[in-house]
């Protein structure tokens, strides 16, 4: 049986991010908190056909901010959850959440309502680059979260940044060594990218050129490594048995539900793959929650998306799920993975498929040989 997993969106933040091209909406005047959450139950009520008698591995609750929900609110939509669907007893279940002073309260909380996991949107521990990331949080409140944070939970992801505005190899390094020292689980180290609608599209910052970023990265790795993190993802960093399992399922191509405003999800059955969509205005989801967009995937598209998840993890994946999980042969891409592997991008063991470190460092080039 393929894993499943939940996916639960809050489209709210105080204040959007230049950077962020996520289906993410200022709040203006409060947030509907009783109606959302009555709109994510009917929502999942009306998916319940697609996924009914499967356990639920992972759910991860993201935003948007969802640590802005009250206490009692995240306590609501996780006994809704609970009651409608099979939860599996050991169950990651993560909530996103801010450094910021007023939501670190809530840490204590939220973990009383269920949440074992909690992924701290950092960024930086330098004021100036929080600052110009246009993040409202400051470099102690940062610092205390992480803290509160580890007082609460066992399994803590830090979210971080680099390439950032102006940013020296030196601050960089400063910002990682900083994270290393509270001892959290897990780090995920991206690299800053402009993207398309965004603020910083229309006004690009002065960042790091491509040498000096690809030095930055190069520091982060052997920063980590040195420090007893290993680098599972392509920006993806964990102390043994701290993976995130929510990530990896999509990664191990598995399923997912998503409810919430623009929220995705991918479901396979017995007339194959389809993927959903969810309307991204919250205005337009209140309305109808139980609207949704829905296409089948293509049978040409599935290597693809296959090794799209599967060659972000350093490891790779068994071979077998290639067929278990997209139904095609292998036969059907052998010549692809022996041309991938005769140019040093991948390697084929016969049991596991993988990048290798050129591969990693060229990756949207060797994913793209499947599409």
């Amino acid at each position: 049986m393929i894993p499943l997993s939940l996916y639960v969106h809050f489209p709210w933040c105080v204040r959007k991010c230049p950077y962020c091209d996520f289906n993410s909406h200022e709040v203006k005047n409060g947030i509907p908190e009783d109606e959302y959450l009555a709109a994510l139950m009917r929502d999942l009520e009306a998916a319940l056909p697609q996924v009914w008698g499967r356990t639920v591995q992972t759910v991860f609750i993201g935003g948007g901010t969802p640590s802005l929900l009250s206490p009692a609110g995240l306590d609501r939509l996780l006994a809704g959850v609970r009651s409608r669907l099979t939860l599996a007893p050991t169950a990651e279940i993560t909530l996103e959440a801010n450094p910021g002073a007023i939501e670190a309260e809530k840490f204590a909380a939220f973990r009383a309502a269920g949440v074992n996991r909690l992924s701290l949107g950092i960024q930086s521990f330098d004021d100036a680059k929080l600052k110009a990331l246009g993040r409202i949080h400051s470099s102690a409140e940062a610092k205390r979260a992480v803290d509160l944070a580890l007082r609460h939970f066992e399994r803590v992801n830090l979210d971080l940044m680099y390439a950032l505005p102006g940013q020296t190899l030196a601050e960089a390094r400063r910002d990682i060594e900083t994270a290393i020292a509270f001892g959290p689980g897990h780090l995920s180290a991206y690299h800053l990218t402009i993207e398309p609608n965004t603020a910083f599209h229309h006004a690009p910052p002065p960042v790091p050129d491509d040498d000096l970023a690809a030095d930055m990265q190069e520091m982060v790795e052997d920063t980590l490594a040195a420090a007893g993190y290993r680098h599972y993802e392509t920006s993806a960093f964990a102390k043994p048995g701290q993976q995130c399992l929510h990530n990896l399922n999509y990664w191990h191509f598995g399923d997912y539900l998503g409810i919430g405003a623009g929220a995705h999800s991918k479901i396979s059955d017995h007339a194959g793959i389809r993927r959903e969509a969810r309307p991204r205005s919250p205005k337009d989801y209140l309305a109808d929650p139980a609207t949704r967009l829905w296409q089948p995937v293509a049978l040409s598209d599935l290597p693809g998306e296959f090794m799209m998840n599967a060659l972000r993890l350093t490891e790779g994946v068994p071979i077998d799920w290639f067929a278990e999980r997209t139904r095609l042969p292998l036969a059907g891409i052998a010549d692809m993975l022996a041309r991938a592997e005769a140019d040093g991008l991948l390697m084929h063991t016969g049991e596991r498929i993988a990048p290798t470190p050129l591969g990693q460092r060229h990756l949207n080039a060797l994913i793209g040989r499947f599409f």
